[in-house]
């Protein structure tokens, strides 16, 4: 038997060759190897649609005959097809039948040998039968069968096309994340400001339910039941406060905070400037430093968590507001886990450009952060969007920085820039999102109007982690 060693997985081959009808015996054969992995499985379910939870639910699995999570079936007769289709016969060939026997269960981790042998020939129609089979790393037969092809007639070498580039991203899985990262501690008295509208009472109720926030809700009581009652929520055991109208919810929302009544507070289906206003009228709840809202997003893209600021309260900051910006935002990253955060001031440019103010404002920062200024991150800019967050940009500029191409912060020089910024990610990239505004005593989980539920429960836990946090470090 004539073995041809596994071509499929060598990076170094450039090359694909095959082996024409003629140049093809009865007994010659041809081995990939390949080892089943977690990220496997979930292309193979977003490329073929087949979702069963057998291969994608742990829960589900482990209560199935084969107890725990398994590949696809069809994963190992795609391997076959591989085989064939670029190592022997190779480039050329047209698969005409398949058979295939389904011997026993592949998981995450096992390893086969995929090897396809020739065992006849017909001449006449240049076809060739091949005796397929997949083994495991115990020797254990997994899948056989029978293949039938018709092999290429000519001689082929050609350049190897790349594998296209699959970004796996589970939304769900990220969301379900995001809300554990909360689940040792106990939920925080929030006041949730006007959900009179179903995203918004539905997600203050997840997160509730979810034990992410003890919910207040603060709305004129009669509309905020007509509300639930449309929408099928249950408001059974909650706390609700009657209020006149959004204006007012909002007035008794910052004061019950500013009384140390709430921990917390959750933006509902009022205007951003409603509730804010009404936060600093309150002498109680202001601190030394502007407030600011902080996005975290995870984008399918990027490898980490970024934190985009500021895209919702203030419109044109001086420098001196940058940098209340800039140190909330480093806080906010600590608490999720950023020992240090790499901060880029973000402009049109990368250099500094007396014409273009935002440079000379990313400058002025970086220098304050130099001298103690601003503290707990890693600044640099100017940097432009591209050489933020891309290492290949950055090298392409030539800018040496321990920021650039890894930040975790994006300082927007303008809330028209940080807003479209925010708003592409979501709906251009599919990001996930969820914002929350600091400076003052207590955080607010900020919303916006067409958020979905999900995204509200997610600032609700944004929300409570910073709110721990200010029980041992108050604003």
């Amino acid at each position: 038997m004539n073995e041809i060693t596994d071509l499929t997985n060598d990076p170094t081959n450039a090359w694909l060759e095959n082996h024409p009808y003629d140049s093809i015996v009865v007994g010659q054969a041809a081995r990939l190897v390949r080892t089943l992995t977690l990220a496997d499985i979930q292309a193979f379910a977003a490329v073929s649609g087949d979702t069963n939870p057998a291969h994608l639910d742990p829960t589900y699995a482990n209560a199935t005959l084969f107890h725990g999570v398994i590949g696809h079936g069809m994963w190992g007769g795609s391997l076959i097809s591989t085989l064939l289709g670029t190592v022997f016969p190779g480039p050329g060939t047209i698969y005409l039948e398949q058979n295939l026997h389904f011997s026993r269960p592949v998981r995450i981790g096992d390893t086969l040998n995929v090897t396809v042998t020739c065992i006849s020939k017909q001449d006449d129609k240049k076809t060739v039968e091949l005796d397929c089979l997949l083994v495991n790393q115990k020797g254990d037969r997994v899948l056989y069968g029978v293949a039938k092809v018709m092999a290429p007639t000519e001689k082929l070498r050609m350049p190897r096309i790349p594998a296209p580039h699959i970004s796996l991203f589970d939304p769900e899985q990220r969301h379900t994340n995001l809300l554990a990262l909360g689940a040792h501690l106990e939920p925080v008295r929030c006041g949730v400001v006007h959900p009179c509208d179903a995203d918004s009472l539905q997600g203050a109720m997840d997160a509730h339910h979810s034990g992410l926030i003890h919910a207040v809700l603060i709305a004129p009581e009669n509309k905020l039941r007509k509300v639930a009652a449309e929408a099928g929520i249950d408001l059974t055991g909650m706390e609700v406060i009657d209020a006149l109208h959004s204006h007012d919810a909002a007035d008794v929302a910052a004061q019950m905070a500013a009384d140390k009544k709430l921990e917390a507070l959750m933006k509902g289906s009022l205007h951003t400037d409603e509730l804010i206003h009404a936060v600093v009228s309150q002498k109680g709840l202001r601190t030394g430093r502007r407030m600011s809202h902080v996005f975290r997003f995870e984008a399918p893209m990027y490898p980490k968590p970024l934190y985009i600021t500021d895209a919702a309260l203030n419109i044109a900051p001086s420098l001196a507001e940058k940098a209340d910006i800039v140190q909330n935002a480093i806080v906010f990253a600590q608490i999720m886990g950023v020992a240090v955060p790499k901060v880029a001031i973000l402009s049109a440019v990368e250099t500094v450009n007396p014409n273009i103010p935002s440079t000379l404002d990313a400058a002025a920062l970086c220098k304050m952060a130099d001298r103690g200024q601003i503290k707990g991150g890693l600044l640099d800019g100017p940097l432009a969007f591209d050489n933020a967050v891309s290492r290949h940009a950055a090298e392409i500029k030539h800018i040496e920085s321990a920021v650039a191409g890894q930040a975790d912060i994006l300082v927007a020089p303008d809330l028209e820039s940080g807003n479209m910024m925010a708003k592409q990610l979501e709906y251009l990239a599919g990001a996930l999102g969820a914002g929350v505004v600091l400076g003052a005593r207590v955080p607010i989980a900020l919303t916006s109007r067409a958020d979905s539920a999900s995204t509200r429960s997610a600032s609700a836990l944004l929300a409570k982690l910073v709110a721990h946090y200010y029980r041992t470090h108050p604003a």
